[in-house]
Order: C-alpha cells, then structure tokens, then sequence
C-alpha cells in the first residue's frame, strides 16, 4: 500500500471516445472500491437532463473557467467540440494526502498531459465494439441525435487509432465483461501502490 506522505499515489485514468462508457465504469468503480476517488473534472458545456452541479461535472461559465487557468488551477485543461473542460489539481492532492487512490474519465489530450506530470498514473483505453455501436449510444444517451454527432464520430475514428499508445486497452461490448477487466487492473494498482 502507499503512504499518505507519499506527493501521489494510485491515479487511473480511463480514456475513450464520447459514449464508449468511461463515466458508467467510473461510477460502478467508486461503488466497488471505497478508497477510490472520482475527481470531477470542470466544463463550460451546458447541463444535460438528468445531471447536477458535481455530477458528472462541475459546469461553470466560460470566464471562470478562464480564471481557473490563469491561476493554474487545472492539471489539464482542453476545449473538446467547442466546450472547455479541465481536470482540478486541489482535488487529486487532497485524495492523495487522504491516502486514497484517484479514477479519472478524460478524453485522449487530456490522458497525454496528466500522465506527463504523473508518469505513474494507469491509463486505460476504452474501445466501442464498433463505431455503428458507438453512434447508438451516443443517440440513446441524448435522446436523439446531437447536432455535433458526426464532429464526435470523425474524433473517435481519430481517438480509437491511439490506443495502443495507453497502457491498457478494454473493449466495451459488453460492460460486466469489461468492467471485470478494469476491476481487476484497479485492485492491482491499488494493491502495488
């Protein structure tokens, strides 16, 4: 196990295109794994229906996301199909100095830059069982086709073809088969700390 003096301890990252899943493992993650932390990220994208301020992410207005950069207050930070979205560095040390293990869904660039400040962090690449899928899911999730699907789909096209640049690679066809794998990949992060 690590030290809570230890500066960083365990970090998964799950990485993926929009609707490959990453949110729906990290929320059975933290249910599963006490000692887990999911950090919430940051955005300037509008609330969809069904979600809250903290879950699945913190929504504030373009300006204060500008300040939260010029202070550095970000880890990382990207504009992603027009919004802005970024990952709090505060949140991440305090679970650290806690003594628990953080999980992360970010998209592609933002995996690159926390795992250059964190070379230790676990990052996992979820794959879609197929665009086609990946396209469903993305409609079910917003109730019908979003105006920038196509901009989503190219840049998943784009993500998947990096996949193999992280260090694990889950296919998502179907989730409790998935979710196993993952699972097992946290609880020997956690255990090697």
């Amino acid at each position: 196990m690590w030290s809570k003096e230890k500066k960083e301890g365990p970090m998964v990252l799950l990485v993926g295109p929009s609707g490959a899943g990453k949110s729906t493992f990290v929320d059975r993650a933290t249910s599963d794994f006490k000692n887990l932390v999911d950090i919430i990220t940051y955005t300037t994208r509008p609330m969809r229906e069904g979600e809250s301020e903290g879950h699945p992410y913190h929504f504030v207005s373009d300006e204060e996301f500008k300040q939260k950069v010029k202070r550095g207050d970000f880890v990382e930070w990207a504009e992603v199909h027009g919004k802005c979205y970024g990952s709090p560095r505060d949140q991440i040390e305090k679970a650290w100095e806690q003594g628990k293990a953080v999980i992360m869904d970010v998209d592609v660039q933002g995996a690159k830059k926390i795992k250059q400040e964190y070379p230790h962090s676990l990052t996992i690449f979820i794959l879609p069982p197929s665009i086609d899928e990946l396209r469903q899911r993305v409609i079910r999730r917003e109730g019908k086709p979003p105006a920038d699907l196509e901009l989503r789909m190219s840049n998943a096209v784009r993500e998947i073809k990096e996949a193999n640049a992280f260090d694990r690679q889950v296919v998502n066809s179907d989730f409790e088969v998935a979710y196993s794998q993952i699972k097992k990949m946290i609880e020997d992060l956690i255990q090697k700390g």
